[in-house]
């Protein structure tokens, strides 16, 4: 079982890695973006959609972890003293 799960993983791992290479060639027109009046360089359009999705893949977690940790806050009420 153990096995199957890393060659599981090995295949997905080798169909995400094998995706981003076929986006990546066949995206290789140039485009120039603007942002509130900063604009970028010239780069391949895949440059950018790629940094897009790999800051999404960092910010994602982040937001989560953020939002767990002010729930186990929330939740962290102290009760009354008793007597």
């Amino acid at each position: 079982m153990r096995s199957f799960k890393k060659l599981l993983f090995f295949v997905v791992v080798v169909l995400i890695v094998s995706a981003t290479v076929v986006f990546v060639l066949e995206n290789q027109q140039p485009v120039a973006l603007v942002f509130f009046g900063w604009s970028a360089p010239e780069l391949t359009m895949a440059v950018p959609v790629i940094l897009a999705l790999l800051v999404g893949m960092v910010i994602g977690p982040v937001i989560g972890y953020v939002l767990r940790i002010g729930r186990k806050n929330s939740r962290k009420v102290t009760s009354p003293p008793r007597d």
